[in-house]
C-alpha cells in the first residue's frame, strides 16, 4: 500500500465513522472520515490517492449522487458502498453509477479491509497502466513523420518491401527506419512494438 492512500469513510452516523476509524487506522490504514458526502466534495480539490468507503443512505447528496458527482469531476477514485439489510436495489444502482464493490451492514471487519485492500490494489494498477501509457506516447513522440509511418506499417504487418512500395523508398532504408523505431520505441521484438500501439492506442 502506497504512504499517500487513504481510505476516506463518508457516513452520517457519528458511532460508524469512530469505529470504522479505529478498525482501519489499526489494520494498518491511513483514515479521513467525513460526516457528509457534501462535506467531502468540499475537499475534494486536496484528494490525491486511496478510495472512498460510503454509505449509500445520507440525508442530503447520498452515495449514489455522490459517485454521478465524483464521475462528472473525473475523480477516479474507487468506491466501495455500505449498504443497509436489504438495500441490494440501491446496491445494484451503486454499481452500475460505478462503484467497484457493496457491503452489507452489518458486515465482517475481514471482508471491509479486503475489499479495500482490492481497491487500492487496483487503483495502483491504473495509476502504473497511465504510467506506462505516458512513457509510450513520449517515445513515439521521438519519431520522425517517416519513422511513423513505417510504425504503422509494421503494425499492420505489412512486410519491408509492401511498406517500401507504399511510402516509395527503398527496403533497405525500410530496414534503417525499422531499426530506428525499434530503439527509439524500446522494443525488442515486433510483437512488443505492436502491444506498445495496442496500449498506446487502447489508453486513451
Amino acid at each position: 500500500m502506497a504512504s499517500n492512500d487513504i481510505v476516506h469513510v463518508i457516513d452520517d452516523d457519528t458511532d460508524v465513522r469512530q469505529s470504522l476509524a479505529f478498525l482501519l487506522s489499526t489494520a494498518g490504514f491511513a483514515v479521513r472520515v467525513h460526516e457528509s458526502a457534501s462535506a467531502f466534495l468540499q475537499i475534494l480539490s486536496e484528494v490525491q490517492e486511496g478510495c472512498i468507503v460510503t454509505d449509500v443512505r445520507m440525508p442530503g447528496v447520498d452515495g449514489i449522487e455522490l459517485q454521478r458527482r465524483l464521475a462528472a469531476d473525473g475523480v477516479k477514485l474507487p468506491v466501495i458502498v455500505m449498504t443497509g439489510h436489504g438495500d441490494i436495489a440501491l446496491a445494484v444502482d451503486a454499481m452500475k453509477a460505478g462503484a467497484i464493490d457493496f457491503i452489507e451492514k452489518p458486515f465482517d471487519d475481514d471482508v471491509l479491509i479486503a475489499a479495500i485492500k482490492t481497491a487500492l490494489a487496483r487503483r495502483a494498477g491504473d495509476r502504473e497502466r497511465h504510467a506506462r501509457a505516458a512513457e509510450v506516447r513520449d517515445r513515439m513522440k521521438l519519431l520522425s513523420e517517416r519513422e511513423r509511418q513505417v510504425m504503422e506499417g509494421l503494425i499492420a504487418g505489412k512486410p519491408n518491401k509492401i511498406i517500401a512500395y507504399e511510402l516509395g523508398i527503398s527496403a533497405r532504408t525500410v530496414e534503417i527506419y525499422r531499426a530506428n523505431v525499434m530503439t527509439k520505441m524500446q522494443a525488442d521484438s515486433l510483437s512488443a512494438l505492436v502491444r506498445m500501439a495496442l496500449f498506446e492506442g487502447g489508453s486513451g
